[in-house]
């Protein structure tokens, strides 16, 4: 085998394969739940919802960039885009020097109704934030997941971090809490920050 000798038996790499999918099957299966529930109002599925948040964040994003960010195919991205597009929540685009690439912008109600799903946004209602909490009591703050974002980093690339750190930098910024509900800051406000 000489260099490339592996390190690790094959029982190890099974063991550790089948506890992060079970893990992330149990884990995202309380997640989808939570997610439905909290867009519900909006009649909004979680691709259009994940959509959303991918136009306000990178603000200006292709189809390509959708899929790639949203983990999911570009079918699944243009087809929910397009149905957010009949909506009146997007807008498509071509950009004079890139007419092969298909962008996204959201429009003005499809702000309001991301912005509008943000505070009604409800901790106690999500089971992943509430089985956190007693780690944020014992420690001080919440898990940073370090090692499933590096794992995460390893499979998806730099990018799409850069793009996953960039939006929680985002509502960092541009958001402030008001009576117990998440808000877009005035910008005077986000001047000042």
């Amino acid at each position: 085998m000489g260099m490339t000798e592996k390190q690790y038996s094959l029982k190890e790499a099974m063991i550790f394969s089948q506890r992060i999918t079970q893990l992330s099957k149990a884990l995202w299966k309380s997640i989808e739940k939570d997610w439905q529930q909290w867009i519900k109002p909006y009649d909004l599925n979680i691709n259009e919802h994940h959509i959303l948040w991918i136009a306000y964040h990178l603000n200006g994003a292709s189809i390509s960039d959708v899929a790639k960010f949203g983990v999911m195919h570009v079918s699944t991205a243009f087809n929910f885009s397009k149905k957010l597009e009949e909506r009146g929540l997007l807008k498509f685009s071509k950009k004079e020097n890139d007419k092969r690439n298909t962008y996204i912008q959201l429009t003005d109600k499809g702000e309001e109704i991301l912005l509008k799903s943000m505070e009604t946004y409800e901790p106690n209602g999500n089971a992943a934030f509430s089985g956190a909490l007693p780690l944020r009591d014992l420690y001080g703050k919440f898990p940073d997941i370090i090692e499933m974002m590096a794992i995460v980093r390893n499979i998806y690339g730099e990018d799409f971090m850069e793009i996953f750190e960039r939006s929680f930098h985002n509502i960092e910024s541009e958001f402030v809490e008001e009576n117990g509900t998440l808000k877009k800051a005035k910008k005077a406000e986000q001047e000042l920050v």
